[in-house]
């Protein structure tokens, strides 16, 4: 089976995703003795976070060159702001309570830069580490949970590790691979280093967690720390 460009792309970033399933974050959430502020924490952030990342998936559904793709697109920025938000907000009492950290600012505002200045392929691919690597981080957190019943982290592990949100990654890794057998030498690089460098941007989003990350010298301090009842 020939090596396609999302193959590259994986083999590129192994040592990114080795140290993401590293990080102590994960590994607390894989059995259960992650502190539960750290947790709330994450999902505050990763709510915010999906505000931002759901303009940049409507805006790769506006760039998009086929009629199949917009509604990929559109779809799934749909479902980053209700579907993936629902778990969000029954675990914080008020998303809007929180401040951006330092990385999801960063990452956020990484995505959006890259979908307005640069085009379809480059923005296709810089979404697709939000996609793969949560479809992957949930694959092997649900084989080391075991019971999702019985763990306190389940209904977060189940929302990535469901075969619906495994075919929404299929169907994003599809649509880099096309625009990458369409694009010239300059854009495949291109859409080599966003992919890179929004995947560690995963790493660090994770990792900003475990320190529950704050801004210096009171710039813009993260609020809220209430677990919802």
């Amino acid at each position: 089976m020939p090596t396609t460009f999302c193959d590259e792309l994986w083999t590129a970033t192994a040592e990114i995703r080795s140290a993401i399933d590293k990080l102590p974050f994960l590994t607390g959430l894989g059995d259960g003795t992650l502190d539960r502020e750290k947790f709330v924490y994450y999902l505050a952030q990763d709510a915010l976070y999906l505000r931002d990342y759901a303009r940049a998936l409507a805006s790769a559904a506006a760039k998009a060159d086929r009629p199949q793709d917009i509604a990929f697109f559109a779809k799934s920025a749909h479902d980053a702001v209700v579907v993936e938000s629902s778990l969000h907000q029954s675990n914080v009492v008020d998303v809007d309570a929180w401040t951006p950290s330092p990385t999801c600012t960063g990452y956020t505002s990484y995505l959006l830069s890259v979908a307005h200045t640069q085009g379809y392929p480059e923005l296709a691919a810089a979404v697709l580490p939000c996609f793969w690597i949560y479809a992957e981080v949930g694959r092997g957190l649900l084989e080391q949970a075991g019971d999702l019943a019985a763990h306190p982290y389940g209904d977060w592990i189940a929302t990535y590790a469901d075969e619906e949100f495994e075919a929404a990654t299929e169907h994003a890794r599809q649509i880099v691979n096309r625009l990458a057998d369409q694009a010239d030498p300059a854009t495949r690089a291109r859409m080599r280093t966003v992919f890179t460098t929004a995947s560690t941007w995963e790493w660090m989003f994770w990792d900003a967690a475990w320190r529950v990350e704050s801004w210096p010298f009171g710039a813009a301090p993260a609020q809220g720390t209430e677990c919802a009842k």
